[in-house]
C-alpha cells in the first residue's frame, strides 16, 4: 500500500512539473505583474558574448522566475502559507492588525546618514536664504503599536534625531511631533508606503509652523472621496493580496489662476494638480501631479507672496497642495532625476526659500543628495 501511495505522489508531481513546463512554452509572456507592478524580465538576447560573461544565465534565470507560469497565484500563496505557520512577514512586510502593511525598516550604519545631513547642512550653509529640512516618519514609527509582536523593525524616530542634530544652519521641521499625535487617524494607507491626504495635511501643519506661518484647519478644505480602489507598493512586494483597498482623497480644488508647468522629459508641459487618468491605473497615488517628474514649477497665481523651492521625494506630491494659498510660485525638483545646480536655480528664479523633505526610508537609501552641496 505505501508503495502504490509513493507511486502516486511521484506521479502527481511529475504531472505538475509537466504541465507547468508544457503552458510556459505554450502560453505568451506578459510584461506586466499587476500583482506587484512592475515590469517582467523578458526572454534575453542571445549572444556570444552575453552568454561567455554570464548576463545571458543571468537574465534568463531572472526570465525564467518572472515568467512562471500563474507567478502572481504563487506569490499569494506562498504569503498565505507563511501566516498560516504563525509567520507574519513576507518579502521584507509584515501583515498586521487592521489589514494593514508596513515594510519592515533597517536603518543604515550612522556614518551614511551624517554624511547625507552634511549635504543638507551645507546646502544651507551656503544660501543667504532659510532652508527647512524635514524628514518624514513613516508607518513603521507612527503605527509600530500595529507590528507583530517582537517584529524586527528600526526606530525612525532615532534617524530622525541624530540627522536633525547634524544640520545646525537648516531649520528643521518636526514631523514626528505632528503625525504622532493623530496615530489612531488614518494618516497612512494601508497598503502603500506613502502617507494620506490626511497625513499630509498633517505635515503641512509642522511646516507651517517652522515657517512662522498660520495653518488652515481642515474645515477650510472640500474633502473628496476619488478613489476607494487603491492598492499601493506594499500590497505589491507583499502577497498578502486579499487586503482590503485603501481610498485615495483630496482637499485642496483646482482653481482659475493655478497654472502647472511639467518637465516630464526636460521640455516643458502643461502639468496638472490631479491626473485622473491615474485612478483607472494600479499606481493611484500618481494622480498627484502625475507622478515621479524632474521639475514641476508652479505658478499660483497668489501674487505678492514668497516664493518656495522644493527639494523632496514622492511624499511632498500630496502635501503641495495645501501650499498654495501660502506662496506665489512654488518648484518643485526630483534629484533622482534632476542633476540641476540648486544654487544657480535659486538666484536665477529669485526663490525665497528652500524645503527639503524626505521620508525616513527614502533619505536613507538615496544616493543623490550629494548634489545638495554643488
Amino acid at each position: 500500500m505505501k508503495k502504490i501511495s509513493s507511486w502516486i505522489q511521484v506521479f502527481i508531481f511529475t504531472a505538475f512539473i509537466g504541465a507547468a513546463f508544457i503552458l510556459n512554452l505554450v502560453l505568451p509572456d506578459k510584461e506586466m505583474s499587476e500583482v506587484e507592478n512592475r515590469t517582467l524580465q523578458q526572454f534575453p538576447k542571445f549572444t556570444f558574448e552575453n552568454f561567455v560573461f554570464g548576463s545571458f544565465t543571468t537574465d534568463f534565470e531572472k526570465y525564467a522566475n518572472d515568467q512562471f507560469v500563474m507567478r502572481d497565484g504563487w506569490i499569494t500563496v506562498k504569503a498565505a502559507t507563511e501566516l498560516a505557520v504563525g509567520k507574519k512577514e513576507n518579502n521584507g512586510v509584515y501583515y498586521c492588525e487592521g489589514d494593514t502593511l508596513i515594510e519592515r525598516f533597517e536603518a543604515p550604519d550612522d556614518d551614511s546618514l551624517l554624511q547625507k545631513a552634511g549635504y543638507v547642512n551645507a546646502l544651507a550653509e551656503k544660501l543667504d536664504i532659510p532652508v527647512y529640512f524635514a524628514i518624514i516618519p513613516g508607518a513603521a514609527e507612527i503605527w509600530n503599536d500595529k507590528l507583530p509582536a517582537n517584529a524586527p523593525c528600526d526606530s525612525q524616530k532615532e534617524l530622525i534625531d541624530l540627522v536633525y542634530s547634524a544640520v545646525p544652519d537648516a531649520e528643521t521641521v518636526d514631523m514626528y511631533g505632528a503625525l504622532n499625535p493623530h496615530a489612531d487617524e488614518y494618516i497612512f494607507y494601508r497598503t502603500d508606503h506613502h502617507w494620506t491626504s490626511l497625513g499630509a495635511y498633517y505635515g503641512y501643519t509642522a511646516l507651517m509652523q517652522a515657517m512662522g506661518m498660520e495653518a488652515n484647519g481642515l474645515d477650510h478644505y472640500d474633502v473628496k472621496t476619488v478613489s476607494d480602489a487603491f492598492l499601493g507598493t506594499v500590497y505589491s512586494t507583499s502577497g498578502f493580496t486579499w487586503v482590503t483597498p485603501d481610498s485615495i482623497q483630496t482637499f485642496v480644488n483646482p482653481y482659475d489662476g493655478l497654472s502647472i508647468t511639467n518637465y516630464p522629459q526636460g521640455e516643458p508641459l502643461e502639468g496638472v494638480l490631479y491626473d485622473e487618468s491615474y485612478l483607472d491605473k494600479k499606481d493611484k497615488y500618481s494622480m498627484f501631479f502625475g507622478g515621479i517628474t524632474p521639475l514641476i514649477e508652479i505658478d499660483t497665481g497668489n501674487e505678492g507672496l514668497p516664493s518656495l523651492l522644493i527639494v523632496r521625494d514622492s511624499y511632498m506630491d500630496s502635501l503641495t497642495p495645501f501650499l498654495l494659498e501660502h506662496f506665489s510660485e512654488i518648484d518643485i525638483i526630483d534629484l533622482r532625476y534632476n542633476n540641476a545646480n540648486l544654487s544657480q536655480y535659486i538666484e536665477e528664479h529669485e526663490i525665497d526659500s528652500v524645503l527639503v523633505c524626505y521620508s525616513a526610508y527614502n533619505f536613507s537609501i538615496d544616493t543623490n543628495l550629494y548634489r545638495l552641496a554643488k
